[in-house]
């Protein structure tokens, strides 16, 4: 009998927890759905002084209503986001969706013989993600894929007869594409099988007859081809045996140029005009010194929109693509821009804005005028955002060198606005690893900040995305542990800097932000105060054996393959949990039981060796959530016990 293996994996967690339980004598609770370990209960004080700061919200953009509607957001207002209609600017927000779990996306038909759009929710966070078809005119909704598989990445076509999408469910392992009919759009037929790399659904040919796809293999590699849907042939875009970048995102009108941004024979991804016939392309932002990310065409393709990562900061741009030239939109607020969408009938750019003072609110901007308006204003809990930190951009040198000079990293420092003597410091640490920490809205930092008087300080260490490739590189494979050398030299950075109490010094980060406060732990151990370990990796040969089926290669690239015994060897000899002898000083790890991405087990054997060497560790376990915390009693309840942990570990 076949056993799945994600039920294998609940029951190798199940036990951990159990043998975790049984070894060591510790205070054990639940609160709603968290199980806390030697956790104390938290002040009143403390709830009191972080509940502002836990009160704020968000908006994104899903999609613009058919027939000039409004647009379609999501957002939060209960425990969990959900999607809203906002039929004018700053109008009301209809919620129209009710879960238990949130809901993302939300991607309207084209075509007015459905009435309705496609979106996605999951269970638990489990990330297993399904399609749900929303119909408008009966405010009910259905489920499309098969309930089990991993489903993401609706594209419709311009008639908007069919979808095209990214489904795991030919074997749970493969991201494959598939295509449905809207006559009969829970049958599905698969168009892509290869079974390597995530294979995603990019746009549809002028003529319906035709799709572009990117087969995603890791951060530094990627192709994309020209799908023909009728014979499921793939005509390749790029030189598929380069390690490089080549990602194409949209067709021209007429059909004989594509769209795409690469890193071949450049530091950073450039956008480019790709020639269907010639098979070549054009650099068209060669002057631009930074990463394109995001790009985004108008119905009729005459204008596009793009952003650029310009050390941490977006910037966004309008493209005339009938004249060749773009430009910097240069009236929008400096932080962080996504989710780029223009209206189906007008020159219209929707967006979501997000700065340090103002959270994520949709906007939409007008290329006849270049006029912003503002659609949503999310509440701020009641905060003048304007005592929040103000992010600076500093670098600091590292251990090596590029060119005879020492290398430097950049990093994002938060520091109260007003503060007498030397400020402590938490060390926030970046996921990924190939993240990058951008300044947004954080109101936990200004928290941090304003009511406990710590200083955050984020770097980008090696390996983080937004500074070329090269960069991106110098932490992959055997070089893990370079980029743990990057945080010792910020400790020692911290110390000779006058601002800061270099004998309070705590390190923060989730997923591969977890493992780096890990590794940080045992290397650095009594240069530090405590450390707080969310969803992290503890062991990197039991977390490539125990990730999900579908993520293994991908983060075998960039990690290494366990499989082979060298690599095997050198990853056990960095993993924290074979030097938690090392680990004297506080630890508190937070961890999503359904996680698939790091599972449970990681943080379950952190926690056992650290209690069987004699450490001290607080340990959170939310049995309704996955990777993070997305529901909001969650998130309350681990903010309270952070502030309580850094108030006694840290501050004391």
């Amino acid at each position: 009998m076949k056993i799945k293996t994600s039920y294998v994996r609940a029951l190798v967690i199940l036990l951990s927890l159990l043998l975790v339980g049984l070894g060591n004598a510790q205070e054990k609770r639940e609160l709603g759905n968290l199980v806390l370990e030697d956790v104390p209960e938290i002040p009143e004080e403390i709830k009191l002084g972080i509940q502002q700061y836990q009160n704020t919200r968000s908006a994104s953009l899903a999609d613009w209503m058919p027939n000039n509607g409004g647009v379609l957001i999501a957002t939060r207002f209960g425990n969990t986001s959900q999607l809203h209609v906002v039929g004018q600017p700053e109008d009301a927000r209809n919620q129209i969706t009710f879960f238990d779990e949130p809901v993302g996306n939300g991607v309207f038909c084209p075509s007015k013989d459905h009435n309705g759009f496609i979106f996605t929710k999951d269970s638990g966070g489990n990330e297993f993600s399904q399609l749900y078809w929303y119909d408008m005119d009966t405010r009910k909704s259905e489920m499309l894929s098969d309930g089990s598989s991993v489903n993401f990445g609706v594209v419709w076509s311009n008639k908007g007869d069919r979808f095209a999408f990214t489904s795991t469910r030919r074997n749970t392992k493969d991201f494959d594409v598939y295509i449905s009919d809207m006559a009969n759009p829970k049958e599905a037929s698969i168009k892509i099988d290869r079974g390597t790399g995530y294979w995603m659904v990019m746009d549809w040919s002028p003529d319906d007859s035709k799709l572009i796809v990117v087969q995603y293999l890791s951060s530094t590699k990627s192709n994309s081809f020209i799908l023909d849907i009728q014979t499921t042939e793939l005509t390749p875009l790029n030189d598929g045996e380069k390690e490089s970048v080549f990602m194409a995102l949209a067709w021209n009108k007429t059909g004989d140029k594509i769209y795409a941004t690469t890193d071949e024979g450049k530091e950073f991804n450039t956008l480019v005009a790709y020639d269907v016939k010639s098979k070549k392309y054009d650099y068209l932002t060669a002057d631009i010194p930074w990463n394109v990310g995001a790009f985004e065409t108008n119905a009729d393709k005459t204008k596009a929109a793009f952003i650029t990562n310009e050390n941490g900061f977006n910037q966004l741009y309008a493209f005339d693509l009938e004249a060749g030239t773009y430009s910097k939109v240069s009236n929008l607020p400096i932080g962080r821009i996504y989710g780029l969408n223009f209206h189906p009938e007008k020159d219209e750019l929707g967006m979501v804005l997000n700065t340090t003072e103002t959270p994520g609110d949709v906007y939409s901007l007008d290329f006849s005028t270049m006029i912003s308006t503002r659609w949503t204003t999310s509440e701020v809990g009641g905060l003048d955002t304007g005592s929040f930190p103000k992010p600076e951009l500093i670098t600091y040198e590292t251990y090596d060198e590029v060119q005879g000079k020492k290398r430097q990293i950049p990093a994002f420092v938060y520091k109260p606005q007003k503060h007498e003597g030397k400020l402590p410091v938490m060390i926030s640490i970046h996921g990924g690893p190939e993240g990058q920490h951008t300044p947004q809205f954080r109101s936990f930092y200004a928290y941090l900040a304003n009511e406990l008087g710590i200083a955050v300080i984020a770097p980008n260490v090696r390996g983080s995305s937004g500074y070329g490739k090269t960069y991106l590189k110098l932490d992959n494979g055997f070089k893990r542990e370079d980029s743990v050398k990057d945080i010792g030299k910020l400790i020692e950075w911290i110390g000779n800097n006058p601002d800061y109490d270099n004998d309070r010094i705590s390190v923060y980060g989730g997923s591969y932000g977890g493992y780096m406060v890990l590794a940080a732990m045992f290397n650095y151990n009594e240069k530090l105060r405590c450390g707080i370990d969310i969803v992290g990796i503890s062991n990197f040969v039991t977390f490539l054996e125990n990730t999900e089926e579908y993520r293994r290669d991908l983060r075998r690239s960039e990690y290494g393959d366990e499989r082979d015994p060298k690599m095997r060897e050198y990853l056990e000899s960095i993993s924290p949990n074979n030097h938690s002898e090392k680990i004297n000083k506080p630890l508190f790890v937070i961890q999503g039981a359904n996680d698939p991405r790091v599972p449970a087990s990681e943080s379950a054997q952190m926690v056992e060796s650290i209690r069987e060497n004699g450490g001290q560790v607080w340990y959170m376990l939310a049995k309704d959530e996955g990777h993070g915390f997305r529901k909001k009693e969650n998130r309350d309840r681990m903010t309270e016990a952070i502030a309580l942990f850094l108030k006694e570990n840290l501050l004391n």
